[in-house]
Protein backbone atom coordinates (compact mmCIF):
# COMPACT_ATOMS: atom_id res chain seq x y z
CA UNK A 1 0.00 0.00 0.00
CA UNK A 2 2.77 2.41 0.95
CA UNK A 3 4.60 1.70 -2.34
CA UNK A 4 1.40 2.59 -4.22
CA UNK A 5 1.08 5.88 -2.33
CA UNK A 6 4.71 6.73 -2.92
CA UNK A 7 4.33 6.04 -6.66
CA UNK A 8 1.27 8.29 -6.85
CA UNK A 9 3.17 11.08 -5.09
CA UNK A 10 6.22 10.65 -7.32
CA UNK A 11 4.00 10.67 -10.43
CA UNK A 12 2.52 13.97 -9.22
CA UNK A 13 6.01 15.37 -8.68
CA UNK A 14 6.88 14.39 -12.25
CA UNK A 15 4.12 16.76 -13.33
CA UNK A 16 5.38 19.52 -11.01
CA UNK A 17 8.99 19.07 -12.11
CA UNK A 18 8.27 19.46 -15.83
CA UNK A 19 7.92 23.28 -15.70
CA UNK A 20 10.90 23.40 -13.32
CA UNK A 21 12.96 21.43 -15.84
CA UNK A 22 11.85 23.81 -18.60
CA UNK A 23 13.05 26.81 -16.58
CA UNK A 24 16.38 25.27 -15.64
CA UNK A 25 17.19 24.08 -19.17
CA UNK A 26 16.28 27.51 -20.54
CA UNK A 27 18.98 29.04 -18.36
CA UNK A 28 21.58 26.36 -19.10
CA UNK A 29 21.24 24.62 -15.74
CA UNK A 30 21.52 20.84 -15.96
CA UNK A 31 20.57 17.94 -13.73
CA UNK A 32 23.84 17.89 -11.77
CA UNK A 33 23.39 21.44 -10.54
CA UNK A 34 19.72 20.80 -9.74
CA UNK A 35 20.55 17.54 -7.97
CA UNK A 36 23.07 19.34 -5.74
CA UNK A 37 20.45 21.88 -4.68
CA UNK A 38 17.84 19.13 -4.21
CA UNK A 39 20.16 17.07 -2.00
CA UNK A 40 20.94 20.16 0.07
CA UNK A 41 17.21 20.78 0.58
CA UNK A 42 16.63 17.16 1.69
CA UNK A 43 19.50 17.36 4.18
CA UNK A 44 18.40 20.75 5.49
CA UNK A 45 14.79 19.66 6.12
CA UNK A 46 15.75 16.27 7.58
CA UNK A 47 18.27 17.96 9.89
CA UNK A 48 16.05 20.79 11.12
CA UNK A 49 12.57 19.25 11.31
CA UNK A 50 13.10 15.67 12.48
CA UNK A 51 15.32 16.15 15.50
CA UNK A 52 14.51 15.02 19.04
CA UNK A 53 13.74 17.52 21.81
CA UNK A 54 14.51 20.47 19.57
CA UNK A 55 17.99 19.34 18.60
CA UNK A 56 19.14 18.87 14.98
CA UNK A 57 18.82 15.36 13.62
CA UNK A 58 22.14 13.52 13.83
CA UNK A 59 24.04 12.70 10.68
CA UNK A 60 23.32 8.96 10.77
CA UNK A 61 19.55 9.49 10.93
CA UNK A 62 19.67 12.04 8.13
CA UNK A 63 21.60 9.52 6.02
CA UNK A 64 18.96 6.86 6.69
CA UNK A 65 16.08 9.23 5.89
CA UNK A 66 17.55 10.69 2.70
CA UNK A 67 19.44 7.68 1.30
CA UNK A 68 22.66 9.69 1.15
CA UNK A 69 25.95 8.61 2.65
CA UNK A 70 27.02 10.06 6.00
CA UNK A 71 30.00 11.68 4.26
CA UNK A 72 27.66 13.37 1.78
CA UNK A 73 25.29 14.49 4.55
CA UNK A 74 28.18 16.01 6.50
CA UNK A 75 29.41 17.85 3.39
CA UNK A 76 25.97 19.22 2.60
CA UNK A 77 25.27 20.24 6.20
CA UNK A 78 28.53 22.17 6.29
CA UNK A 79 27.57 23.82 3.01
CA UNK A 80 24.11 24.74 4.31
CA UNK A 81 25.59 26.10 7.55
CA UNK A 82 27.70 28.47 5.47
CA UNK A 83 24.50 29.85 3.95
CA UNK A 84 25.18 28.73 0.39
CA UNK A 85 21.51 27.89 -0.15
CA UNK A 86 19.88 30.27 2.33
CA UNK A 87 16.46 31.50 1.26
CA UNK A 88 16.43 35.28 1.48
CA UNK A 89 13.14 36.75 0.26
CA UNK A 90 13.70 40.40 -0.52
CA UNK A 91 11.46 42.95 -2.12
CA UNK A 92 12.84 45.54 -4.50
CA UNK A 93 13.33 49.22 -3.53
CA UNK A 94 10.81 50.16 -6.22
CA UNK A 95 8.16 47.88 -4.72
CA UNK A 96 8.91 49.18 -1.21
CA UNK A 97 8.44 52.81 -2.26
CA UNK A 98 5.14 52.06 -4.00
CA UNK A 99 3.92 50.05 -1.00
CA UNK A 100 4.75 52.89 1.40
CA UNK A 101 3.16 55.45 -0.90
CA UNK A 102 -0.08 53.53 -0.58
CA UNK A 103 0.17 52.94 3.19
CA UNK A 104 1.93 55.82 5.00
CA UNK A 105 -0.41 58.59 6.19
CA UNK A 106 2.13 61.32 5.40
CA UNK A 107 1.85 60.47 1.71
CA UNK A 108 -1.93 59.94 1.43
CA UNK A 109 -4.63 62.46 0.50
CA UNK A 110 -7.74 63.25 2.57
CA UNK A 111 -9.54 60.23 1.11
CA UNK A 112 -6.75 57.83 2.04
CA UNK A 113 -5.42 57.43 -1.48
CA UNK A 114 -1.82 58.02 -2.60
CA UNK A 115 -1.33 61.76 -2.87
CA UNK A 116 0.31 63.59 -5.75
CA UNK A 117 3.68 64.59 -4.32
CA UNK A 118 6.10 67.38 -5.14
CA UNK A 119 9.53 66.04 -5.93
CA UNK A 120 11.40 68.10 -3.30
CA UNK A 121 10.59 69.17 0.24
CA UNK A 122 11.32 68.23 3.83
CA UNK A 123 7.87 66.69 4.40
CA UNK A 124 5.08 65.18 2.29
CA UNK A 125 7.34 65.02 -0.75
CA UNK A 126 8.64 62.27 -2.98
CA UNK A 127 12.19 62.98 -1.83
CA UNK A 128 11.13 62.52 1.80
CA UNK A 129 9.36 59.25 0.91
CA UNK A 130 12.53 57.91 -0.72
CA UNK A 131 14.72 59.18 2.11
CA UNK A 132 12.63 57.33 4.69
CA UNK A 133 12.04 54.06 2.86
CA UNK A 134 14.40 53.83 -0.13
CA UNK A 135 17.63 53.04 1.64
CA UNK A 136 20.61 54.80 0.10
CA UNK A 137 19.02 55.30 -3.34
CA UNK A 138 18.90 58.98 -4.44
CA UNK A 139 15.39 60.36 -5.06
CA UNK A 140 16.30 61.30 -8.64
CA UNK A 141 17.33 57.75 -9.49
CA UNK A 142 14.18 56.37 -7.86
CA UNK A 143 12.01 58.77 -9.87
CA UNK A 144 13.75 57.78 -13.10
CA UNK A 145 13.23 54.04 -12.49
CA UNK A 146 9.59 54.40 -11.43
CA UNK A 147 8.92 56.42 -14.59
CA UNK A 148 10.75 53.83 -16.70
CA UNK A 149 8.47 51.03 -15.48
CA UNK A 150 5.42 53.30 -15.90
CA UNK A 151 4.55 53.21 -12.19
CA UNK A 152 4.39 57.01 -11.83
CA UNK A 153 3.86 60.07 -14.04
CA UNK A 154 5.25 63.58 -13.70
CA UNK A 155 3.35 66.76 -14.60
CA UNK A 156 4.76 70.02 -15.97
CA UNK A 157 5.36 71.35 -12.44
CA UNK A 158 7.38 68.30 -11.41
CA UNK A 159 4.67 66.77 -9.23
CA UNK A 160 4.53 62.98 -9.18
CA UNK A 161 1.42 60.80 -9.28
CA UNK A 162 1.51 57.07 -8.69
CA UNK A 163 -0.23 54.96 -11.35
CA UNK A 164 -0.05 51.45 -9.89
CA UNK A 165 1.17 49.74 -6.78
CA UNK A 166 3.11 46.78 -8.18
CA UNK A 167 6.29 46.46 -10.18
CA UNK A 168 7.26 43.45 -12.26
CA UNK A 169 10.98 43.25 -13.04
CA UNK A 170 11.74 43.76 -16.72
CA UNK A 171 14.69 41.37 -16.68
CA UNK A 172 13.36 37.82 -17.08
CA UNK A 173 15.66 36.12 -14.57
CA UNK A 174 14.81 38.73 -11.90
CA UNK A 175 11.11 38.02 -12.41
CA UNK A 176 11.81 34.29 -12.28
CA UNK A 177 13.67 34.54 -8.94
CA UNK A 178 10.97 36.73 -7.43
CA UNK A 179 8.16 34.45 -8.63
CA UNK A 180 9.84 31.31 -7.30
CA UNK A 181 10.50 32.82 -3.87
CA UNK A 182 7.28 34.77 -3.41
CA UNK A 183 4.77 32.53 -5.22
CA UNK A 184 5.94 28.96 -5.85
CA UNK A 185 7.59 28.66 -2.42
CA UNK A 186 4.48 29.96 -0.66
CA UNK A 187 2.10 27.67 -2.57
CA UNK A 188 4.19 24.53 -2.05
CA UNK A 189 4.63 25.39 1.64
CA UNK A 190 0.84 25.64 1.89
CA UNK A 191 0.44 22.18 0.35
CA UNK A 192 3.13 20.73 2.64
CA UNK A 193 1.29 22.13 5.66
CA UNK A 194 -2.18 20.98 4.61
CA UNK A 195 -1.03 17.42 3.86
CA UNK A 196 0.91 17.02 7.13
CA UNK A 197 -0.99 14.41 9.20
CA UNK A 198 0.79 15.55 12.39
CA UNK A 199 -0.23 19.22 12.25
CA UNK A 200 -2.17 20.50 15.27
CA UNK A 201 -4.06 23.27 13.50
CA UNK A 202 -6.58 23.63 10.71
CA UNK A 203 -5.70 23.72 7.04
CA UNK A 204 -4.57 26.94 5.41
CA UNK A 205 -6.78 28.33 2.65
CA UNK A 206 -5.86 26.94 -0.77
CA UNK A 207 -8.53 27.11 -3.44
CA UNK A 208 -8.31 26.51 -7.17
CA UNK A 209 -11.11 26.73 -9.75
CA UNK A 210 -10.50 24.89 -13.01
CA UNK A 211 -12.28 23.50 -16.02
CA UNK A 212 -11.31 21.66 -19.17
CA UNK A 213 -14.33 22.78 -21.18
CA UNK A 214 -13.40 26.28 -22.39
CA UNK A 215 -13.47 26.94 -26.13
CA UNK A 216 -10.12 28.04 -27.54
CA UNK A 217 -11.79 31.09 -29.06
CA UNK A 218 -12.92 32.21 -25.59
CA UNK A 219 -9.48 31.91 -23.98
CA UNK A 220 -8.44 35.57 -24.59
CA UNK A 221 -11.67 36.82 -23.01
CA UNK A 222 -11.34 34.48 -20.01
CA UNK A 223 -7.72 35.56 -19.57
CA UNK A 224 -8.64 39.27 -19.63
CA UNK A 225 -11.52 38.86 -17.15
CA UNK A 226 -9.34 36.74 -14.87
CA UNK A 227 -6.60 39.39 -14.91
CA UNK A 228 -9.05 42.14 -13.93
CA UNK A 229 -10.68 40.16 -11.13
CA UNK A 230 -7.42 38.84 -9.73
CA UNK A 231 -5.93 42.34 -9.73
CA UNK A 232 -8.91 43.68 -7.78
CA UNK A 233 -8.69 40.83 -5.28
CA UNK A 234 -4.92 41.17 -4.88
CA UNK A 235 -5.30 44.90 -4.21
CA UNK A 236 -7.95 44.21 -1.57
CA UNK A 237 -5.58 41.83 0.25
CA UNK A 238 -2.78 44.39 -0.03
CA UNK A 239 -5.07 46.95 1.63
CA UNK A 240 -5.88 44.43 4.37
CA UNK A 241 -2.20 43.69 5.02
CA UNK A 242 -1.33 47.40 5.11
CA UNK A 243 -3.97 47.93 7.78
CA UNK A 244 -2.46 45.25 9.99
CA UNK A 245 1.06 46.56 9.32
CA UNK A 246 -0.12 49.89 10.69
CA UNK A 247 -1.49 48.22 13.83
CA UNK A 248 1.87 46.51 14.38
CA UNK A 249 3.77 49.78 14.02
CA UNK A 250 1.38 51.63 16.36
CA UNK A 251 1.61 48.97 19.06
CA UNK A 252 3.14 50.52 22.19
CA UNK A 253 4.81 47.29 23.23
CA UNK A 254 7.35 45.38 21.20
CA UNK A 255 5.46 43.14 18.80
CA UNK A 256 6.73 39.95 17.17
CA UNK A 257 5.86 39.92 13.47
CA UNK A 258 5.53 37.16 10.91
CA UNK A 259 5.18 36.61 7.17
CA UNK A 260 1.80 36.09 5.46
CA UNK A 261 1.12 35.65 1.73
CA UNK A 262 -1.99 35.09 -0.38
CA UNK A 263 -1.42 33.71 -3.87
CA UNK A 264 -3.67 34.27 -6.88
CA UNK A 265 -2.89 33.14 -10.41
CA UNK A 266 -4.22 32.37 -13.88
CA UNK A 267 -3.11 29.21 -15.67
CA UNK A 268 -3.72 27.89 -19.17
CA UNK A 269 -2.35 24.46 -20.09
CA UNK A 270 -0.03 24.79 -23.09
CA UNK A 271 1.79 21.48 -22.70
CA UNK A 272 -0.05 18.81 -24.71
CA UNK A 273 1.72 16.03 -22.82
CA UNK A 274 0.13 17.24 -19.59
CA UNK A 275 -3.42 17.67 -20.86
CA UNK A 276 -4.47 14.35 -19.32
CA UNK A 277 -3.57 15.56 -15.82
CA UNK A 278 -6.83 17.55 -15.67
CA UNK A 279 -9.03 14.58 -16.50
CA UNK A 280 -8.89 13.08 -12.99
Amino acid sequence: MQDTIQKQILDAFFVVLRPIAKILLRYGIGFREFAEVAKSAFVDVASSEYGIRGRPTNISRVAVMTGLTRKEVRRLRDKNDLGHHSLVVRTTPLATILHRWYSEEDFLDNEGRPATLPFAGESNSFSELVKRFGGDIPPGAMRTELKRVHAIEEDADGNLTVLRREVHPKIEHEYLVMALKHSAYALLSNIAHNTNPDKNETNWAQLTAYTGEIRKSDMPKIKRISQDRLSELANSFDDLFMGYEKLAKESKKETEVGVVAVGLYFFEERDERMAGVWES
